[in-house]
This record gives C-alpha cells, structure tokens and sequence, in this order.
C-alpha cells in the first residue's frame, strides 16, 4: 500500500544565514551569499515556496539577541512562518542548550518544520540522534575559537597593536589601519576642552560652551564624516555634548601619543559583556603616534580633576575664583572652598572643607582668609621672585640647582637598581619560556601545564615590561630635571609680562598654597601662607629686614605682607 505523500505546509519559508568574524576561517563556504544561494536552491528543489530571508552577519553564534533571529521568531509567533531552513546547526547557534531549546521544544510546540540541510535534519523525518552531540560539537568549536582569539587578542595587544577604536580626535590612517593620525579638525575640539579645564572651567560648563558654539557630539561627527563606528545617535540634538562626554575626553590618556591595552575584558566567551579592568592589568605603549595634549598638560587636568569635586556655584555668587583648588589647609590637608558672604555679596572667602563647626569635620580651626587679601599676597611673593630672579639669576639658577641635587641622586640609584634587576629577571623569564615551548613540542609537558605555566610567566613578564617602563620614564624625569628648572624660571619671566595674575599662569608655576589658622587678635592677626611650586615644592629665598610691603585690600583694611621661611 503507497503511503500519502505530505502536503506542503502553508506559510513562509524562513531562510535563515548567520555569519561571524570568528566563522570566516572555515572559509568562504559560510558568507552569507552563499548560505543564500544554498538555502534558495534547497527550497526550491523541494517545492517550498514564498521564501524570506532573515539574516544575522557578524553576529556571534553564540549569542541568541540577533536583530535577524529575533524578527524571524516574532514572525513565527505572529503565526507567519511554516519551515525554518538553515544550512547547518551550527548557523542557528552554537549554544547546544538554547539550540536544543529550539529544536526540540520552541519549533516543535508551533508546529514549525526546522531544517538543517548538511547536518541530514528535518524535522518532519522524524527525531535525528545525531544532532544533540552535533549541537555540543558547535559548542566546543566555539569555546575552542574563543580560546584562540583571547590568545591572538592578548599576543596583539601586547606588543603595542591598538585593540579598540581611535578616539574622538584620532582616525585610522588610510594605508594602515593599526595606526591612528589625528584628525585635524577633532583635535582641535580636544585641544579646546583641555584649554577650557585648565582654566577651571566645570565640565558641564564646558559643554555648554560647546553646545552654544554648535560642536558637533562625536558621533554626530563621525556619522557626518562617513566615519564607521558603533552605535548610534541616541541624542536629538546632535550639538547638545554631556558632561560625561567631556569627562571621558579629558580622562583620556591616549591623547599624550599612548596606545593603552586591555582596559576590559569580558567574563567568557558566553558573555560578550565588557567589564573595567583594574588599572594594575593595563598595558601602556608610550610614543606610538602624534600626540594632541602635552603629557604635562594632561597631568594638570587629572590632578585637577581631584582635587575639584564640588557643586556649581550659583550664579547670584559670582564667577568662581581663580584661586579655587589651590588653597589647602595646612594642619588637616583638606582643601579650602570658596564662599560667598550671604549677607554682603561683595565679600568672598575661603574656609577649611573639613572644619567642624561647618562641615561636622575633625579640623579644630576654620583657616578663614579673604579671596582679595590671598590674591594680593600670592602676587606680591610672585613679583618678589621675578625681582630676585631679574636682580640676581645666577644666584636663582644655582638655588635651584641645589634644591634638588641631593633627593636626584639618591633616587637615580635606587631607580638604577630596580632596573637593573627587573633587565636580568626579564632575561631569565624569556629564556624559561623558550624552554617550555621547546619541551611542549618534544611531548615533555603536557599542554595542559604548558598553558599554566607560560600563562604564570606571561603575567610575571607583563609586571617586569610595566616596572622597566616606570623605572626609565623615572629616570627620564630625573634626568629632565634641568629641563623644568629652565621651565619653572621660563614661567617667572613670562609672569614678568603680565600686569594680572590668570588661572593658566597660576597652573603653571604654582602646585598649591597651605594656609595657616590666624594667630593674634580679630583686627590685628597674622597668619602665614606657605607656596609650593610646580617642580620644586617650597623654594625658600633670601630675605632682607626691611623687605615688608603694605597693600590696601579694601576699605579701611590694610594687609602687611612679610616674606618669611617655611620654619619661621
């Protein structure tokens, strides 16, 4: 007796393709094209008819939120879809548990005939029992690929090949893409943000400067320059920058010509997402390509940043001062912060951030001075070092010269040392890591240890390259250590040009100020401030008797200024 044939279902004919990176290397058979002209001929061949694509390229099999396979199950829950045709398991994915999922429950539960053309599955012939191993086989293959791209990606980014995009300011160059070159017009954007925090300017007040200068956000602007890079834009208006846009900006160490690896990582191959990865895992390659920011400037930016965490002052309080994060108090440390008298607006002070009666510190004392009064001060110590410097500049040059003669040399011997012996254990590591691999090849050790072992030395080797680098841009400072002696004298001459006191002079010739609780009476008092100087800390000068000065802060109020030492 003949059986009755199977009448064709009625629906769609789903042909589902799905390509990744990690599956080219099984060659061209798995591109997309080719999984079509499969898939189509195979439908057609067998008479099923109203055929859809759903197509997924350069999506990880191992990942089931695919923006084509998910369209493809909406339809199949919305009823539309009959059969399902895919070339293979593995290009419906390479979890055999949700694979399994889907073969076995999710198709079956709607009545959907799945497909599988190389791997001989077709769901209306019946259970194949070969297919749940094949799903678990998919899986290691996966596990394997992942294996060897970690490999692949750990090996590339330690010898200095750029593992992410180039930031905002960079672009690849057109005849290599492992180097970035600057993107001229970006750079300047950066160049300007870095200027603007550099004179104290907030991050969001730097946004919206850029916001009314009509800026575009990075990636409206790379979308305009055809640029491609993930993601989208999420904000409306395409000139409106985020504060945490200019923060990522301005903490962004690849400016100053880094390249700076391993600054994620993800759990598993199962897990796509990125974590942070501590900075102690980092690797830093110094030098690789043409820098935007000057290290130094980077450097005052960050300290900067840390020193600055407080709230928007507001606007019926005036401009924020320039002397805003230069104040310290010198018996807690905790910085000062600039206030507003709320009665006269026209009074501004500074007072301890820590002091208990405000703020429920630990400080005993409150280290109050006028904002007009440290002005007056810092100025005429600053015109007191120009004079000396113009008066007597040998003298100045051989100050500073000794100021730093002794703490130089014994630093560069200890740094040589440390050197020294990171160079020769360096050596020896490579030379024991030659060894294992001469053993692993011979059958002498197994792979397994071969593995535990070379990755042990691997991370021992990535702690020495780190301490060499340190220990030589160490001793390149000491070594520069005339270098900002010339710089620091360079900044007084140019401080010799100007008539009044910016935030840019103050960035470059001052670090901070400590100041001293008021000693004395309420109208008569004195109280000291101590100044240390970008490269040099305190730098004491020769001082005469008759070397005071009188100023006239304000109404009625006169401040004597006296140079002293930091020990007086």
């Amino acid at each position: 007796m003949q059986s009755k044939k199977k009448q064709p279902k009625v629906g769609i004919t789903a042909l589902y393709c799905r390509l990744s990176r990690d599956d080219g290397v099984e060659g061209d058979s798995n591109s997309v094209a080719n999984q079509k002209k499969l898939l189509k001929q195979y439908a057609k061949e067998h008479g099923l008819e109203n055929t859809r694509y759903y197509v997924d390229d350069g999506y990880t099999g191992t990942n089931f939120n695919r923006p084509g396979f998910q369209k493809m199950v909406e339809d199949i829950d919305l009823g539309y879809i009959s059969t399902v045709i895919v070339k293979d398991l593995s290009r419906l994915g390479r979890r055999y548990d949700t694979v399994g999922y889907y073969t076995d429950t999710y198709f079956p539960d709607r009545d959907i005939r799945f497909i599988a053309i190389n791997d001989n599955v077709d769901s209306d012939e019946g259970e194949n029992e070969i297919a749940p191993f094949k799903n678990i086989i998919n899986e290691w293959y996966a596990k394997d690929i992942s294996k060897k791209c970690r490999s692949s990606y750990r090996i590339r980014g330690s010898i200095g090949e750029p593992l992410s995009q180039p930031p905002y300011g960079y672009m690849k160059a057109p005849d290599n893409k492992k180097k970035w070159i600057v993107d001229p017009e970006a750079a300047q954007v950066v160049k300007d943000i870095f200027q603007m925090a550099l004179e104290s300017k907030s991050n969001e007040t730097i946004a919206r400067i850029l916001q009314e200068r009509k800026v575009l956000i990075p990636m409206a602007y790379w979308q305009e320059k055809g640029f491609r890079r993930g993601g989208k834009v999420t904000q409306p208006n395409k000139y409106r920058w985020c504060k945490t846009t200019v923060t990522k900006i301005l903490t962004q160490q690849e400016y100053c010509d880094d390249i700076i690896n391993f600054k994620t990582y993800s759990k598993s191959y199962k897990n796509k997402k990125r974590y942070d990865n501590p900075k102690e895992n980092w690797v830093i390659f110094k030098g690789v390509h043409e820098l935007i920011i000057d290290r130094e400037s980077f450097e005052l930016v960050q300290n900067l940043a840390v020193k600055t965490k407080r709230r928007t002052p507001k606007e019926d309080n005036g401009e924020k001062n320039m002397f805003c994060d230069f104040l310290y108090c010198a018996d807690c440390g905790s910085k000062l912060w600039y206030h507003t008298n709320t009665v006269n607006k026209e009074i501004h002070y500074f007072s301890c951030s820590n002091y208990k009666k405000d703020t429920r510190g630990n400080c005993e004392s409150r280290h109050y001075i006028r904002a007009d009064a440290i002005e007056q001060v810092v100025m005429l110590e600053l015109r007191r070092l120009a004079k000396y410097l113009e008066s007597h500049e040998d003298e100045f040059a051989e100050l500073l010269i000794k100021k730093t003669n002794a703490d130089m040399t014994a630093e560069q011997k200890r740094l040589e040392t440390i050197l020294s012996q990171s160079l020769y254990r360096n050596e020896n590591v490579t030379a024991l890591f030659s060894k294992l691999y001469e053993d692993n090849v011979s059958g002498k050790l197994s792979d397994e240890m071969f593995m535990e072992l070379s990755h042990k030395y691997e991370v021992e080797r990535m702690e020495l390259k780190e301490r060499i680098q340190d220990c030589r841009e160490r001793l390149a400072k000491i070594s520069e250590m005339e270098q900002n002696k010339d710089d620091f004298i360079k900044a007084v001459r140019k401080f010799m040009e100007m008539e009044t006191l910016t935030v840019p002079m103050l960035r470059e010739l001052i670090d901070h100020i400590d100041v001293y609780e008021r000693e004395g009476g309420k109208k008569n008092y004195t109280q000291r401030i101590v100044i240390y100087y970008r490269f040099i800390g305190f730098l004491e000068l020769p001082t005469s008797e008759d070397e005071n000065y009188k100023v006239n802060t304000r109404k009625g109020v006169d401040v004597e200024y006296i140079p002293t030492t930091k020990t007086a």
